[in-house]
């Protein structure tokens, strides 16, 4: 309790220092136990170590790292270059979606549509802060418009299919994108100038749920779908779970809420992220590949910028409304 008070009587620039010093001081501290890892992996004779692969707690705590980065930034820099930021980051990464999902002349319009109308617009919205109409402008307007802009361009081969996956990709790379800065624009009493906390608080226990999720795993042989993740298991889940929501707890004092109820936040952010994650490991399957990028080669036209973000994509909706639904914003 004394703690959350002495955070509270900070200012929010003071906040925003601390909590980048100990954001930035855990990164440097798992990088170090990843390094001593890898090292022990070494030494066995690992495989996969052997084999130059970079195993999956690498790579999120590379995405960690990038992550942070890039939410300093857009803090740093201010909301609108915050918003345009954010915007490019659903560009990239619904490019390097749609490249992964073939497509046809027939497609030519609904693409142009989705990258330069749908996601400007989207962002727009947020921008002007009509979170009652950003909500639905996609999954409503934007899917019943798809299909008739494909069908005007006069091809039915596999119509269903390609607009599903187009419909798909909006979905995931603009509509659950754009809730992260949508989070910066909120309004809290007492909470003015704070609500970067909120963007920070989602990135850290989401990540941190995911890379303790992929320590545990290594400890597991029995993942619950095999064909599409030997990382996910109920006891790494659980687990996982239980680190982002104590972690939630614990950064009670930058976010609106009282321990309990950040805990429970974390906990649905959480849980939101990993099942979204193993969602997108299910269409890589599907499309071939074990990762959007790998080794640091553009495969896909964006060097895997969606494996950095997956989660977060599922995450942020959910965590959008389950605040404004607490706070009745």
């Amino acid at each position: 309790m004394g703690i959350n008070s002495f955070l509270r009587s900070l200012t929010p620039n003071q906040q925003v220092s601390l909590m980048f010093v100990l954001l930035f001081g855990l990164l440097l501290l798992a990088s170090g136990v990843s390094v001593l890892l890898s090292l022990r992996e070494r030494r066995r004779g690992d495989a996969e170590a052997s084999a130059g692969h970079t195993p999956d707690h690498q790579r999120l705590l590379r995405n960690a790292w990038i992550m942070t980065m890039l939410f300093w930034v857009a803090w740093a820099a201010g909301e609108g270059f915050g918003l345009v930021l954010f915007g490019f980051v659903s560009f990239f990464t619904l490019r390097e979606f749609i490249s992964l999902s073939p497509t046809r002349r027939g497609d030519h319009r609904s693409l142009v549509l989705a990258f330069f109308v749908v996601l400007p617009l989207q962002y727009a919205l947020v921008w002007q802060r009509e979170f009652n109409l950003f909500t639905v402008f996609i999954p409503v307007y934007v899917f019943l418009a798809i299909p008739v802009v494909s069908a005007l361009g006069n091809d039915p081969h596999r119509f269903l299919e390609r607009n599903a996956k187009l419909q798909w990709g909006i979905m995931v790379c603009v509509y659950g994108m754009s809730h992260v800065p949508a989070l910066l624009l909120l309004k809290f009493p007492r909470f003015e100038g704070s609500t970067a906390f909120l963007v920070l608080f989602l990135v850290l226990v989401v990540q941190t749920c995911m890379l303790v999720q992929h320590l545990i795993s290594r400890r597991v042989e029995r993942p619950v779908a095999p064909a599409i993740s030997a990382s996910f298991q109920w006891r790494s889940l659980l687990v996982g779970l239980l680190a982002g929501g104590l972690l939630g707890g614990l950064l009670a004092g930058l976010t609106p809420f009282k321990p309990a109820r950040a805990l429970a936040m974390a906990l649905i952010a959480c849980l939101a992220g990993s099942f979204g994650h193993l969602v997108m490991k299910a269409i890589k399957r599907d499309r071939g590949v074990t990762h959007w990028g790998a080794a640091g080669r553009s495969v896909t036209g964006a060097s895997g910028l969606l494996d950095r973000v997956d989660a977060l994509c599922f995450a942020a909706p959910v965590f959008f409304h389950s605040v404004r639904w607490t706070l009745n914003l």
